[in-house]
């Protein structure tokens, strides 16, 4: 690694924040603001546009001696690569849609489903295959390199990575955990600086099981909290989960509903915990967040500069970890990593979220030890599904794809295994275009009604 010109090449550099949020937070760091910065995309127009949106950013920043190339050719980009972040969409909008339409036509109403239930399931199929590549393409021409996985199911692809490249460099990092505890020491009175937490799960289902200040436990007083109507009303979910388990748990009420049995039966609970119709699963809700009709206006007036980039530093963990490896600051972050003794009550080779260490000598996670049970008990039922979902990818096989959807504690809590099937089937027929071509001609056994003799 040149630690006075560091290597980053960002697969996915065509999204419309992602890697210009990303660039503002690298080049914030003076150790940082000679690097070499390689964007990846397979759209031409959308790079050319990241491009110019860099441009712009060195030019604003005066930072004088980055620099920056475009590149569609991911191979390229790795040569000597020091750190490889990634976020990408496989599928975009049009897939999608398909993954919470024809549940929702089955009676699954997901809010977003991103990370579980079937819309995280086959996101899972038709991404892991492409993250797999990157991981192997990395150890054979940039081996020893860091990589960053922003792209979601974050727990699924990065646990199938791994086995892809058991030797990887690889964190997967959210920014849910430094949103759930700056939330949760603002509404007690405090900054998130003033407290001493810890924090370990999965990701978007961590538990935050010690939050002291100056010495002393608040987790009484956020027991507390989540029994008061009116901040229970802003946080549904969450806050139910605060209320019967007794430990905050990581991401949004909306998210957080459609990741257990208990919220979205039927559209009177969906009402009850996402009012106001936000992470409902509607159509207009899903659109506004994937379709973004308006991408390149949007990214002109980012290039021009009429929309400037802000070039203050955001919480993202990634540009504190590629600045504490150049530079040698410690950090302390949380992210997804193998779980090869971390967290003992929960399964071996996992992906979990746990504190890590980052400083010249890389990425340390720490280990936690035991959950309390119930807690780690709710992690499982969710990494049964992933476990399913990566070997679904990974052996192309949609009787084991039927079997990921069946263990999802959504879909589960509405469906028979009957109906499960049939959503299945439809869901992969749908998919027929964006699947890896393995999936090709194979189709998921009929089996008999019989309830029906």
């Amino acid at each position: 690694m040149s630690v006075s010109s560091p290597r980053i090449v960002i697969i996915g550099a065509g999204s419309l924040v992602f890697s210009s949020r990303l660039t503002a937070d690298l080049l914030s760091y003076e150790a940082l603001s000679c690097g070499h910065f390689a964007l990846v995309d397979v759209d031409e127009e959308r790079l050319d546009l990241a491009g110019q949106i860099v441009a712009r950013i060195l030019a604003e920043g005066d930072y004088g001696d980055a620099s920056y190339s475009l590149h569609q050719s991911r191979p390229e980009a790795l040569i000597d690569a020091d750190f490889v972040i990634i976020s990408i969409l496989v599928g975009g909008f049009d897939a999608i849609e398909k993954e919470i339409d024809i549940p929702k036509s089955y009676g699954v109403c997901q809010a977003i489903g991103d990370t579980l239930t079937p819309g995280g399931i086959m996101r899972c199929l038709r991404t892991l295959p492409v993250q797999s590549a990157i991981a192997r393409d990395v150890d054979a021409i940039s081996p020893g390199a860091y990589v960053l996985n922003y792209t979601n199911p974050m727990s699924m692809l990065c646990w199938g990575m791994y086995e892809a490249v058991p030797d990887l460099n690889l964190v997967g990092l959210c920014h849910s955990v430094q949103g759930t505890t700056s939330e949760w020491a603002r509404r007690l009175g405090h900054t998130i600086d003033e407290i001493n937490f810890q924090c370990a799960g999965i990701n978007h289902q961590a538990w935050i099981t010690r939050f002291e200040h100056e010495g002393e436990d608040l987790l009484p007083d956020i027991r507390a909290f989540a029994e008061k109507k009116d901040e229970w009303q802003k946080d549904t979910s969450r806050m139910e989960y605060v209320k019967h388990f007794g430990f905050p748990v990581t991401e949004m009420a909306g998210h957080n509903s459609e990741y257990s049995p208990w919220f979205r039966k039927n559209e009177m609970l969906v009402e009850r915990y996402c009012p106001g119709g936000s992470w409902n699963g509607g159509p207009g809700f899903i659109k506004e967040l994937y379709d973004r009709p308006n991408w390149r206006k949007q990214m002109k007036k980012m290039a021009t500069w009429e929309t400037p980039v802000n070039l203050q530093r955001s919480a993202e963990y990634g540009s504190q970890i590629v600045h504490a490896i150049v530079s040698g600051e410690k950090e302390i972050i949380y992210g997804n990593v193998r779980n090869d003794g971390l967290i003992d009550n929960l399964p071996a080779g996992a992906c979990v979220e746990v504190p890590c260490l980052v400083d010249r000598s890389g990425i340390q996670p720490m280990k936690v030890g035991h959950l309390p049970e119930h807690l780690a008990a709710i992690n499982r039922n969710q990494i049964n599904v992933q476990r399913l979902a990566v070997k679904a990818s990974q052996e192309a096989d949609p009787e084991i794809v039927f079997q990921a959807m069946a263990m999802d504690p959504l879909t589960a809590s509405v469906l028979t295994l009957d109906e499960i099937r049939a959503m299945t089937r439809e869901l992969l027929d749908a998919h027929a275009g964006f699947l890896p071509v393995e999936f090709q001609g194979k189709n998921l056994a009929d089996k008999p009604l019989l309830y029906k003799v």
